[in-house]
């Protein structure tokens, strides 16, 4: 018998799954534990509370193997600190691999293919036959993460307030003024040139529903978002055939809240990979990255047997 622990913590919450043989033991979620978004202390805390939940649901089991994908695995202290976190919780076999690494394991299980994550940020990583990865933005919210939710956010105070001042149509900057409370185009323009500022990614949904009532500017800014993922997809795909001298084409994921919620990026994405590439396979449903997370614990669980 194997118990295991996954983790998948995103950019706006952590989900944490523990799971037996197959069966699900118990299932919780907190927030974020990206230190770069929250901050250490708080990201340790909600790594704390989703562990002090999960664990009491299954009634505290013998964790035999963990794995906890993470947004911004790579920077220096993280894979320690979480190590050390599980230790104070009786699991001393883990790993800490990045948010996309269990993303493309929960569609692919290990197999090649290319995945396109568009939620809070954007990244978009492929996987060849023989296991090598290359991979196309990602380059956090200041210097990329183009038709993420952030991406959207941000780009959607540009362009109305290009809008408004050219006396344009569009009810973004009243959305976006309602969700943030403010009362003027200059409190709205210094609160979201303050520091930390405000969360842009959350304007995301506001953005789509717009788009959806034809709001042009908003339209827009969602039909870009679309491009730019179909764009990330694409230059990956063209890393993998023309470094790996592949000739098949290989499956398309996606995961993500902006692909996931917003029908006006979810179809033209869809639509434009399969104009673009008429037989490459691109999945209909999103992925549940948690699930990639369980399947690497389980393989980390047979390898100390």
């Amino acid at each position: 018998m194997s118990v295991v622990l996954g983790i998948d913590g995103g950019g706006t919450r952590t989900r944490a799954s523990i799971v037996c043989d197959g069966k699900r033991l118990a299932f919780a979620q907190n927030g974020s534990i990206k230190r770069l978004r929250v901050g250490a202390e708080v990201a340790e805390a909600n790594l704390r509370a989703v562990l002090q939940d999960a664990m009491a649901q299954a009634s505290s089991p013998v964790i035999n193997a963990a794995t906890v994908g993470v947004a911004s695995a790579t920077m220096a202290g993280v894979e320690e600190w979480i190590t050390a976190v599980l230790r104070d919780f009786n699991i001393t076999r883990s790993e800490v691999v990045g948010d996309e690494v269990i993303a493309l394991d929960a569609a692919f299980r290990g197999g090649p293919g290319i995945l396109q994550i568009a939620g809070t940020g954007s990244n978009c990583i492929g996987r060849a036959p023989d296991g090598s990865r290359e991979c196309a933005g990602g380059y956090s919210s200041r210097l990329g993460d183009e038709g993420s939710g952030y991406w959207i956010g941000v780009n959607a105070v540009r362009r109305g307030l290009w809008a408004y001042d050219r006396e344009q149509p569009t009810r973004v900057l009243e959305a976006v003024g309602r969700i943030w409370g403010t009362n003027s185009i200059d409190e709205l323009v210094g609160l979201g040139d303050s520091t930390p500022g405000p969360d842009f990614a959350a304007l995301s949904p506001a953005i789509s529903q717009l788009a959806e009532e034809g709001d042009p500017v908003a339209v827009g800014i969602m039909a870009q978002a679309a491009k730019d993922l179909v764009d990330f997809v694409l230059l990956v795909r063209d890393k993998l055939r023309r470094k790996h001298h592949l000739t098949e084409e290989l499956p398309v994921a996606w995961i993500g809240s902006v692909i996931g919620k917003a029908r006006l990026v979810r179809e033209p994405f869809i639509a434009g990979l399969r104009a673009a590439a008429p037989q490459m396979p691109v999945g209909e449903t999103e992925v549940v990255g948690i699930e990639g997370a369980i399947w690497r614990a389980e393989r980390l669980a047979e390898k100390s047997v």
